[in-house]
């Protein structure tokens, strides 16, 4: 009982084509791979961040500043006050009017912590608008 596996004499043709299949096998791989990686690798801090929807309020003729200087005195426009007197000098700079913006301004060297006692101390005296002054900056250096 012998097998033959010669056909006779029939030559396979050699075939020059690549064979495409195990290089998209391991493309999609790859694919795999880099999709479970990348969201692995970028840094999120988890930040609860307060959403809002006002747009750029044009400034007022005459706004009314509130400076903290470094040393942690106030200042309303350019008279310094004390901080106990706060409420009666914004009182008295916006005629009781409680609806005017406060535009505050604070040194770069004040601590987070301090500035938010301000704003607590501009709430408590009832100035609920309250808007932050920033240096800006040219943006195309």
């Amino acid at each position: 009982m012998s097998v033959r596996l010669d056909h006779g004499g029939v030559e396979v043709d050699e075939m020059h084509e690549i064979n495409v299949t195990p290089f998209i096998d391991v493309m999609l791989v790859l694919l795999i791979i880099f999709m479970i990686a990348a969201p692995l690798a970028t840094v999120d801090v988890a930040v609860d961040l307060p959403s809002t929807n006002t747009q750029r309020q044009p400034r007022p003729d005459k706004p009314l500043f509130l400076t903290v200087k470094p040393d942690l005195t106030f200042a309303v426009g350019d008279e310094p006050i004390a901080r106990s007197d706060l409420a009666a000098a914004l009182d008295q700079a916006t005629g009781g009017d409680k609806e005017q913006r406060v535009f505050l301004r604070a040194d770069k060297t004040v601590a987070y912590g301090d500035l938010m006692q301000v704003m607590n101390e501009l709430r408590g005296a009832g100035y609920l608008k309250v808007a932050l002054v920033g240096l800006e900056t040219d943006q195309h250096r």
